[in-house]
């Protein structure tokens, strides 16, 4: 969630925190595409993603970890910062309201879209700590737009860990199974890890019967649209 302040920015240079070095060129390559003459720079500490599973989810040592790195974000001089990792959004959500700039979870415009999208709302994982908070906050965001939404999650229970020891394959194959399965009771699929974004443009046509929405491209078109808007002020 975006911390107070963000309407009056003028973004120079953008923050981006991970918990794997492995989305660092996924969102170089979106930040060249998307936000041309923005400075970016990248924190990565994956160290907090692995306590995250090893523990089950985020607890308040790591929360306090997750705010030390955006607060380190902040001291490198950036005047946004965008933090990559869905499993710990709750602790971003905290952190932004300490920092003095404005502090991004990445899956928020997502969710907002799936909410603006359709009602009926799936949910893809390939780690279990990714959906809850990702559940969570769809069902947050819709309060706010005053819209009731049914949620179904699917686990693609392995994958994570078939991507981390270098079998995409198994990885791609996993999910693309699952988005298969959810896309005949849904209106609208939400990717709950941007390292699931690569998967979409595997997929086949016949596969793609409803929007499948990836939190990586979503969100640097959010803050490009904040940089526009500021610019035209």
């Amino acid at each position: 969630m975006e911390s107070r302040g963000a309407t009056d920015m003028r973004l120079k240079r953008l923050g981006l925190v991970h918990t794997s070095a492995a989305n660092v060129p996924l969102f170089e390559q979106l930040c060249r595409a998307k936000l041309s003459g923005v400075e970016t720079f990248n924190i990565v500490d994956d160290s907090l993603i692995k306590d995250v599973m090893a523990g089950g989810g985020l607890t308040e040592k790591i929360s306090r970890r997750v705010a030390n790195q955006i607060a380190a974000a902040e001291a490198a001089g950036a005047d946004f910062i965008l933090v990559t990792c869905s499993s710990i959004g709750p602790a971003v959500e905290a952190a932004a309201s300490l920092a003095s700039v404005p502090v991004l979870r990445v899956d928020q415009p997502m969710a907002d879209r799936a909410v603006q999208t359709g009602s009926r709302i799936g949910i893809i994982a390939t780690l279990p700590s990714t959906l809850s908070p990702t559940a969570d906050l769809i069902q947050r965001r819709a309060a706010i737009a005053k819209k009731e939404v049914t949620l179904t999650t699917r686990l693609c229970e392995g994958a994570f860990d078939a991507l981390m020891s270098g079998d995409a394959a198994r990885h791609d194959a996993m999910v693309i199974g699952g988005l298969r399965e959810l896309a005949a009771k849904t209106d609208v699929i939400v990717l709950a890890q941007a390292s699931m974004a690569r998967v979409v443009d595997a997929l086949a046509k016949p596969d793609q019967r409803v929007p499948i929405l990836a939190s990586p491209p979503i969100a640097l078109e959010h803050v490009a649209a904040i940089l526009l808007a500021n610019h035209r002020r």
